[in-house]
């Protein structure tokens, strides 16, 4: 699983012109199953999306964000290996190395 710190390096202004792109990838992301959730940052400075899959897989998506394709957004990507939720929140758990179900 992967935790995705998005950072704006570009104005405001810039980055609203290119939001309702950035939205139609971020559910595309979601309808192939790779991202689990994903928000703004506050103050907004970038964003923080949940993801899950391989690591390549997801950095050539990242590289489609219309952000990173017009040159607006840095990608931090963190792995880590879920061992504990909150109730309900169970099919995070995952093997390490296996995407959660």
């Amino acid at each position: 699983m992967f935790i995705v710190a998005l950072s704006y390096i570009a104005p405001l202004e810039e980055i609203d012109a290119r939001l309702a792109q950035h939205v139609l990838w971020l559910k595309q992301c979601y309808a192939d199953g790779l991202f689990l959730a994903s928000g703004r940052k506050e103050p907004r400075t970038g964003g923080i999306i949940l993801a899950r899959g391989d690591r390549h897989a997801l950095q050539q998506r990242l590289a489609q964000d219309p952000f990173a394709l017009a040159g607006l957004a840095r990608y931090d990507i963190t792995e880590f290996h879920p061992s504990m939720t909150a109730p309900g929140l169970e099919a995070l758990l995952a093997p390490a190395g296996e995407p959660a179900p």
